[in-house]
């Protein structure tokens, strides 16, 4: 095997590192996966993510994580609703949907990949900085002076990954559109009428370019997304302070000014706020091959994307059952040949994943947009 007596190095602990983690580590990979949060009990905040079946859930199967992921995630119905709160569509989840896309927390997620794990494959408050090749390996840096070598890196640390520019000088570029994210704990009693609207299926809205969808069942809490087309003139203008909800709840009302009252409550009653411009990492320019050692990227580290076609982490899945295949297989004689195999297929599914996004992110804000059209088409 390519990868016998040969330390890898994973750098990041989410849902794509851990996948690979696990498909490594079931062939007898030695691995380990560094992880910038405190530990295992650090909360990661946001959306469900539903896993699709030619992509995610295959990932998850080859782990032999699919029927787990089956038992935890929820089937969700669809509603949409105008901007004062009429119902326009619902669209309940059947019992032979249940295998489809079902929604998973992010938590629950993670939990169940880290359980699949060996102790101690993943080394918690590690934040990388860096790396160099030295006496052969490559020397790892951390905060704080650590320091950790590894035969192979992957780079599977999310967006704003360090790693990246050991391997392309692309960046993240922005795509236009804004998002404002929001959590509500309790909704049942601190937004009813809203939480009631949702009829426990997720919620989406437009009006004038303007979206917002929510999910009223992510553990307990209602989660959602705003979403809005700005320049990057307005993006660098107006920061707006996510650590003052006050300020956020301000800015969402007057947004939503015109809008049903139940907007403006789910906005006061909002725990947690955060927001960012949504970003993409183009694949139009071409990776370096002259590498001094083996390492690659997966997941966001990879193509960042906005989340507009749901394409993002299971694109990422997809990136870790090719490069642990290739890996593994023994079809390979050398493990960067297996690289360059993995980067010359993703590259190709990742391109199309970020035109669809793309498509949908113009065309699901433009003024005349309808989710229900999209839904009945």
């Amino acid at each position: 095997m390519l990868l016998q007596n040969k330390k890898v190095t994973i750098i990041g602990a989410g849902p794509v590192g851990l996948i690979i983690a696990k498909l490594l580590q079931q062939k007898g990979v030695n691995i380990n996966a560094y992880e910038r949060d405190k530990d295992d009990q650090t909360r990661i905040w946001g959306g469900t993510l539903d896993l699709h079946q030619q992509s995610g859930q295959k990932a998850m199967k080859e782990a032999g994580l699919l029927e787990s992921y089956f038992a935890i995630a929820k089937p969700m119905g669809r509603i949409i609703v105008d901007n004062q709160s009429k119902v326009l569509f619902r669209k309940d989840s059947r019992p032979e949907e249940r295998y489809d896309n079902p929604e998973i927390n992010r938590n629950d997620l993670r939990k169940l990949l880290l359980n699949s794990l060996t102790s101690e494959t993943v080394v918690w408050d590690r934040k990388f900085t860096g790396l160099e090749k030295q006496n052969g390996k490559w020397l790892l840096h951390f905060e704080n002076g650590i320091t950790e070598t590894a035969d192979f890196v992957i780079g599977a640390n999310g967006g704003m990954s360090q790693a990246r520019k050991y391997i392309t000088d692309s960046v993240p570029e922005y795509t236009g559109t804004y998002i404002i994210q929001g959590e509500v704990l309790q909704p049942e009693i601190q937004c009813p009428d809203f939480f009631n609207l949702c009829e426990n299926k997720i919620l989406m809205t437009t009006s004038k370019g303007i979206n917002l969808v929510a999910n009223p069942d992510n553990n307990g809490a209602l989660t959602y997304n705003v979403t809005f087309r700005k320049p990057e003139e307005w993006v660098l203008q107006n920061q707006l302070d996510f650590k003052n909800t006050n300020t956020i709840t301000a800015f969402l009302s007057d947004l939503f000014s015109d809008w049903h009252e139940c907007y403006k409550e789910l906005f006061r009653s909002t725990s947690f706020f955060t927001g960012l411009p949504t970003r993409k990492i183009s694949l139009d320019n071409s990776w370096k091959n002259n590498r001094p050692l083996p390492i690659t990227l997966i997941g966001d580290a990879a193509h960042i994307m906005p989340p507009f076609a749901g394409e993002g982490a299971n694109s990422g899945l997809v990136d870790a059952l090719i490069l642990s295949e290739n890996l593994t297989s023994g079809k390979f004689e050398t493990i960067e040949t297996a690289i360059a195999d993995y980067e010359q297929k993703m590259f190709v599914y990742a391109k199309e994943a970020q035109r669809q996004t793309s498509e949908n992110e113009i065309a699901m804000h433009e003024s005349d947009f309808s989710f229900q059209k999209r839904f009945n088409s």
